[in-house]
């Protein structure tokens, strides 16, 4: 298992990954239900400016940037705690072992999302899309959580490269 110094610096590309990802099934499922990519990003920044942000389709500063960094945040939270749980068997190129901890991190994310977070720190996308949608976006924030250790050569092969 990681320390939580090598699992925090992982966590920071790994976020930096799952936040893209899901954050490009954002777009595409607010785009196919909302007619509008921002709608369901800027939803998340209802933790600052209130449920209003929910109801913006327009990109902004103000809603969409501030809703994509809280987005970012979040993931990179949820991302060292993959890294620090699952990301030796990615780094080892476990996959199985690797995919099946990024779902069940990405399963306890939104379980804490969703059953354990005052309304006011859920995400805010759930205002905008349905939950085949929210299925899509978790879904996909897992299989993100995996792609840097999986993606990358392991450690036991770059000490082998710099012998």
């Amino acid at each position: 298992m990681k320390t939580w110094n090598k699992a925090m610096r992982d966590g920071i590309a790994s976020g930096a990954i799952a936040a893209a990802v899901s954050g490009a099934v954002l777009l595409a499922s607010g785009k196919r239900e909302n007619g509008t990519p921002f709608g369901a990003v800027n939803a998340i920044s209802h933790w600052i400016w209130g449920d209003k942000a929910a109801r913006r389709d327009a990109p902004s500063v103000r809603y969409t940037m501030m809703g994509y960094t809280i987005h970012h945040g979040a993931s990179t939270l949820w991302a060292t705690l993959y890294e620090k749980w699952f990301g030796s068997a990615a780094a080892k190129k476990e996959v199985d072992k690797a995919l099946a901890g990024a779902m069940a991190v990405s399963a306890l994310a939104c379980f804490v999302d969703y059953n354990l977070t005052p309304h006011r720190l859920e995400p805010g996308y759930e205002m905008r899309l349905s939950k085949k949608s929210l299925l899509l976006v978790y879904t996909a924030f897992g299989i993100g959580l995996a792609l840097r250790g999986l993606a990358g050569s392991s450690d036991l092969s770059r000490k082998r490269l710099h012998r």
